[in-house]
């Protein structure tokens, strides 16, 4: 995708997330986006960058080092762990993000937090949720939730943020917004279980489903497609 194009894409994306957004009646600064740019070449990177695009999320680990060697050069990129964790990569991850948005069982996140290094600030952390039940996806159960937030908030190296979702393709916008309503709804749930914890974020909403999940409260909404184009395998 060539600059120029890129350049409408991101606008592109821009304009549908503030009418989104409109629509829900909430304000402007309600919700921001994610770039999704996995397997995307760190050059796109560079030109979203000069657009005013900061937050960036990644799937591999490696793909995501090697972009960041690359980038390191560009002040305020926040770098997002979007993708599923294994034990291995956590100290990778503690290391060289910002946030995570996949910890979805203690063990990972007591190793994200004990890997974390001592010079930066905590670690963000969403709880992924499996919030459609499904067998092939990642995510902490809702009858599990409240445990495994009450561990997380022990950590003093990770700060809990909210949660994250990606729920079972639908069709139509009512049928879209339900698996959110749910998120939200645990979400607020935990707050009132919690209420001193900083839970203000709901990274839900990807490039076919974003307006829904904006009527249900995301604060995150994570577009790759919209904005790079169709994905292209890892190398």
């Amino acid at each position: 995708m060539k600059a120029l194009i890129l350049s409408e894409s991101l606008a592109a994306a821009r304009a549908r997330l503030a009418a989104a957004l409109a629509d829900a009646g909430r304000p402007a600064s309600a919700a921001r986006l994610l770039a999704v740019s996995k397997t995307k070449p760190a050059a796109m990177i560079r030109e979203v960058w000069h657009l005013g695009q900061r937050d960036f999320g990644e799937n591999y680990v490696q793909e995501a080092l090697d972009k960041q060697a690359e980038l390191a050069d560009l002040d305020g990129v926040v770098w997002h762990f979007i993708g599923p964790l294994q034990s291995n990569k956590t100290r990778d991850v503690a290391e060289h993000f910002a946030w995570v948005h996949s910890v979805d069982r203690e063990k990972i996140a007591r190793r994200l937090n004990d890997q974390r290094p001592e010079g930066l600030p905590p670690l963000e952390v969403c709880l992924q949720v499996n919030i459609s039940d499904e067998a092939s996806k990642s995510g902490v159960s809702l009858a599990e939730l409240p445990a495994l937030a009450e561990a997380v908030l022990a950590m003093p190296h990770l700060r809990l943020r909210g949660l994250m979702a990606i729920p079972a393709p639908a069709e139509g916008r009512d049928a879209q917004r339900e698996p959110f309503a749910r998120l939200r709804e645990a979400l607020e749930a935990l707050r009132e279980r919690f209420p001193e914890a900083p839970l203000d974020t709901l990274s839900m909403g990807m490039t076919a489903d974003l307006e829904a999940a904006v009527l249900e409260g995301a604060t995150l909404v994570r577009l790759g497609t919209a904005i790079f184009g169709e994905r292209t395998a890892p190398a």
